[in-house]
């Protein structure tokens, strides 16, 4: 195999891109998804990856665009890949069997195949000569009275779908106002307000009944901040300062 090619697992390999504007888009939506390695077939503007249009789109994703390449044929594109799935909207009376992306996905994730990723072009989509290349058609379930996607989501969609069968990326638990605490700092947090309703009288020791508890159960519902406890405890510390 040549030795330029990416390392990246998967290939998305797009066939006589037309507008400049969609390559850029489906730049941003691979490094969205964490895949980088992009080949494009005979694209109608020769210089297009290095189109305003195409960087615009990109929009933080100029680095997929540097690394990919373009090629004549599908064959070339498909140098390297062990399994290629072809994308289109209504199956062919013969050529691959035709998956929706999940279905396929659930066992192509489990192999141990080069997977390359090949979408047609905006105007008339995969000649059936591209498609009997590939292993599978891939067909994005749509609603049956308007099946039609731009060429970015298209990708996109296709592109979420076998990341989450690679495993996915993990979420960080945030709120709009920043990330929520863990559970340790707002234990911290109510240790802090226990001490200074001692102090103010406000709980008794001997006798604390349920309040602990249920301020315990109060902070869980709230799903504080970091930013959120800080303030908390800043107000505990003022109100003890202020007794002593």
């Amino acid at each position: 195999m040549n030795a330029t090619l990416s390392a990246d697992p998967t290939r998305f390999v797009l066939i006589n891109t037309s507008h400049p504007g969609n390559v850029g888009s489906v730049a941003r939506a691979m490094k969205v998804m964490g895949f980088s390695d992009l080949v494009l077939v005979a694209p109608r503007f020769a210089d297009v990856l290095v189109q305003e249009d195409t960087i615009a789109m990109a929009s933080g994703a100029a680095d997929i665009l540097a690394r990919a390449r373009i090629v004549a044929t599908l064959e070339e594109a498909l140098e390297g890949i062990s399994f290629a799935c072809a994308t289109a909207m209504t199956p062919r009376d013969f050529g691959p069997p035709t998956h929706t992306p999940r279905q396929l996905f659930e066992s192509l994730a489990q192999s141990a195949h080069r997977v390359g990723l090949v979408f047609g072009s905006e105007r008339y989509g995969m000649s059936n000569e591209d498609v009997y290349r590939c292993h599978a058609v891939l067909s994005i379930p749509t609603h049956p009275d308007y099946g039609s996607l731009n060429l970015a989501q298209a990708v996109q969609l296709i592109a979420y779908d076998w990341r989450q069968a690679l495993g996915g990326f993990g979420v960080e638990a945030r709120t709009a106002d920043g990330r929520l605490a863990g559970i340790e700092a707002v234990q911290g947090a109510l240790r802090h307000w226990e001490e200074t309703l001692v102090q103010i009288g406000f709980l008794d020791p001997a006798a604390p009944k349920k309040l602990l508890p249920r301020l315990n159960q109060l902070l869980n519902r709230a799903q504080l901040t970091e930013e959120e406890v800080h303030i908390l405890r800043g107000i505990a510390k003022a109100v003890q300062k202020r007794r002593g």
